[in-house]
């Protein structure tokens, strides 16, 4: 049985997951880590800090917010507890935070835990790399209202994974508003969208001369992201340390 701390378990994904765990034999939540502990009544203690923590923990969780990071690492250090990180809006400095800590405690790190859009990955990369002469490249990504980053840490995995196909030749353009010039060949247009119920929506276009190729990947709930957040559950769980994302899970998984 893997015992999991989920922080951010009074959110949206929070409780999405809670919900899917109580339905399986192999893993268990015993404790949650919530800003507002008293929102929902779970079937397990929820706690304001870290400080309060007294379970034994396998897994750690987190859908959160990146500015809990550093309380976080600091618990999972502290107890060597793997971490799961699925929180969107990292900073530069945040990753290179996880990537310290990841010398001392295994650490997963996610900006999109479905098993799908990381599978176009490779597609959209290898896509890139025949194309780019002949073709513009832009990204379109809709989310609901509630979402305060944007672009989202998808849109931005993408826009990575494309331009490390194209050895970091390419620019980021999130708004077009304030150039009052042609589009650059280099460029990658990176355009957010805010409305409703949107779970989430990634178009990665290339437009060329005459023709468009399009790449999507549709969110049709949160149930997919939080599938693919156990299968990274079930990769790290007995790991000893290090850095890895779901270009090592796919690996296992294919």
């Amino acid at each position: 049985m893997i015992n999991v701390l989920m922080n951010g378990c009074n959110g949206k994904m929070g409780q999405t997951l809670s919900d899917l765990i109580e339905e399986l034999d192999y893993i268990r939540i015993i404790a949650g880590v919530d800003r507002n502990p008293k929102k929902f009544k779970n079937s397990y203690p929820v706690y304001p800090s870290f400080e309060n923590i007294k379970e034994e923990v396998d897994v750690t969780i987190d859908f959160s917010h990146p500015s809990a990071l550093q309380d976080l690492l600091n618990f999972c250090v502290n107890k060597k507890t793997a971490l799961v990180v699925a929180t969107t809006g990292l900073s530069p400095l945040d990753n290179e935070i996880l990537k310290q800590a990841s010398e001392n405690i295994p650490i997963f790190v996610s900006a999109n835990m479905s098993i799908g859009i990381n599978l176009i990955m490779n597609l959209v990369s290898e896509t890139a790399k025949t194309l780019h002469s002949n073709f513009d490249i832009e990204i379109i990504e809709k989310h609901h209202n509630e979402k305060k980053d944007a672009p989202s840490g998808t849109a931005l995995m993408l826009a990575d994974e494309i331009n490390n196909a194209l050895n970091d030749t390419m620019n980021y353009v999130y708004d077009r508003s304030i150039h009052t010039e042609k589009r650059n060949k280099n460029d990658i247009g990176i355009h957010s969208l805010r409305g409703g119920s949107i779970p989430g929506e990634h178009s990665i276009i290339f437009a060329g001369l005459d023709e468009i190729i399009e790449i999507k990947h549709t969110a049709l709930s949160r149930i997919i992201f939080a599938k693919g957040a156990l299968e990274a559950v079930k990769f790290i769980y007995n790991k000893e340390k290090g850095l890895f994302t779901m270009k090592n899970l796919l690996k296992e998984l294919i």
